[in-house]
């Protein structure tokens, strides 16, 4: 018989898993961040910079004191390294042979985006080998034309793209952004797992790895965008449950599957008053409509919503207040001036007085982490009723703080 969690308890065995339940959960440094990523098995990178970028973003979230620099050292020191996870992460080194299976598959003929040039990636390949790592801008367009956008890369940046999706290129570092593409044999740590696990090691993986990262899981939940693996994964759960690997935990009528040692992270302290400002690609967020259905709270990145139907902004951000969201910020941070603008915060809690008062350190953190100085708020507004006396007196509070 499953064991029945109240909502408050589901939300608070996620947050424990994901290291949001205090400040500083996974220690400091690049120990910190290292820790961070084998607990999550990965960050998603994207690249939307209106505030600092969402890997760093996720990273400072459960790391004190991070820095961009100390996650470029774990890459550089093979400790971490960047695939596809959902979607473009980086990962811990530990669980490198993991990401064989995909590189296998696409290196056989399956599609990840591109169509393979074979002439085309064996000239690359031979540059890589004979010059050492190269940028995609390090290959000229053919007859010198300019790309018109990512949607018209040129041949040779699709052809790195191929290489590097099948593991025969692994990205050193990034510059500007853009992959610095090294051979693979050059790039991997000695003595590192480079056998291809089966197919069933790799739905344990899936589901271990799913469930120490978020407390708890469905089967679809575990196989969010991988393609025509649902049914074996559900299959590989009941195995590890009936050999009492996992075990089965029902919230509100939802049955979800867990680790054995998931009631031990309810007895951890969950930090009531603390505000978290979050990426909308953080790890907790990736999965819309679980949200939904754990937290009560209706999510939408809105970049891709055409701006007349945007209701809340272009990259508004999650607030989370101890074990629920609070509300949204869309804010923008301009680099030249230091002003971070909030170009509308909606708060979504009654409580508004005890919100705005646990916000204002974790906005003014947020503010030194972007390297602003001032901030500016052009639309506050409320779920609940807020005069429009209290609107003023609360972005005066809010635009008065300042580095």
């Amino acid at each position: 018989m499953a064991e029945q969690l109240s909502q408050k308890e589901a939300r608070k065995l996620v947050l424990v898993c994901q290291g949001l339940h205090k400040t500083n959960p996974f220690g400091t440094g690049e120990n910190g961040i290292l820790r961070s990523l084998q607990q999550l098995s990965y960050i998603q990178i994207d690249t939307i910079s209106v505030v600092e970028r969402a890997h760093h973003h996720s990273l400072w979230n459960r790391v004190n004191n991070y820095s961009a620099d100390k996650l470029a050292k774990l890459i550089e020191d093979k400790q971490v390294f960047e695939y596809w996870s959902h979607a473009a992460a980086y990962l811990p080194m530990c669980d490198y042979r993991y990401s064989l299976q995909r590189k296998h598959a696409i290196a056989g003929g399956e599609t990840h985006w591109h169509s393979k040039d074979k002439k085309l990636t064996q000239q690359i390949l031979q540059r890589i080998r004979t010059e050492g790592p190269l940028q995609a801008k390090d290959f000229e367009r053919e007859g010198g034309a300019k790309a018109a956008g990512w949607w018209d890369w040129k041949p040779a940046k699709k052809a790195l793209e191929q290489l590097f999706m099948e593991g025969e290129l692994m990205a050193v570092k990034r510059q500007g952004f853009q992959k610095v593409y090294d051979l693979t044999e050059r790039v991997l740590p000695v003595g590192i797992d480079t056998s291809v696990p089966t197919d069933d090691e790799f739905y344990r993986y899936l589901i271990t790895r799913c469930l120490q990262a978020n407390g708890l899981a469905t089967g679809s939940e575990m196989a969010y965008l991988r393609k025509g693996i649902k049914r074996q994964v559900e299959t590989q759960c009941v195995q590890m449950l009936e050999n009492g690997e996992l075990q089965v935990l029902e919230c509100q009528g939802q049955r979800y599957y867990a680790l054995p040692q998931a009631q031990e992270s309810l007895k951890k302290s969950l930090k009531r008053s603390h505000v978290k400002i979050l990426s909308p690609f953080d790890n907790l967020l990736i999965q819309r409509k679980r949200m939904q259905q754990l937290f009560d709270f209706d999510y939408q990145i809105e970049c891709y919503v055409p701006e007349p139907k945007r209701q809340y902004g272009y990259f508004s951000l999650p607030l989370l207040w101890g074990n629920g969201f609070a509300g949204r910020m869309d804010a923008k941070i301009e680099r030249k001036t230091g002003l971070l603008l909030i170009q509308h915060l909606h708060i979504e809690t009654a409580k508004i007085e005890a919100f705005i008062q646990d916000f204002l350190p974790a906005l003014r953190e947020f503010l030194l982490f972007n390297q602003g100085t001032k901030i500016e708020v052009k639309r506050l507004s409320a779920k609940y009723d807020l005069s429009e006396q209290n609107i003023r007196a609360y972005r005066q509070t809010i635009e008065n703080i300042c580095i």
